[in-house]
C-alpha cells in the first residue's frame, strides 16, 4: 500500500485530490498547507504557497495514479514521490484496497 507523496499549488491541491478520489485512484488524500523554497531557472523563489497531498493507493493502482497526477497537475515538473510501507495496520490496508479498484 503505497503512500503518494505530491507537492501543488494550493489552489490545485483540492481538484487534484478530488480527481484521485473520484477516479477510485486513491482511497484518501490529505491535504497540508506548506511554504516551498526552491531554486528554479537560477531564481530563488521564497514563500510560495504550496499543499503536500499525500494520496493513499495500491500497488496496482499506482501507475495509474501517476500518470494521471503528471497529466492533470498545473506544474511543467511535478514532485510526485512514492513511499512504500514499511508496516500498516491490517484493517487499515483492507480498506484502502476496497476504496482503490
Amino acid at each position: 500500500m503505497p503512500t503518494v507523496y505530491v507537492t501543488a499549488p494550493r489552489e490545485a491541491a483540492g481538484d487534484l485530490a478530488a480527481l484521485l478520489i473520484d477516479e477510485e485512484l486513491a482511497a484518501c488524500v490529505n491535504v497540508v498547507d506548506c511554504d516551498s523554497y526552491y531554486r528554479w531557472d537560477g531564481e530563488t523563489f521564497e514563500g510560495d504557497e504550496e499543499a503536500i497531498l499525500f494520496a493513499k493507493t495500491t500497488a496496482d493502482r499506482y501507475p495509474e495514479l501517476r500518470d494521471t497526477l503528471e497529466s492533470e497537475h498545473p506544474n511543467d515538473v511535478p514532485c510526485i514521490e512514492r513511499f512504500d510501507e514499511a508496516d500498516v495496520l491490517d484493517s487499515y490496508a483492507t480498506w484502502v484496497g476496497a476504496q482503490v479498484r
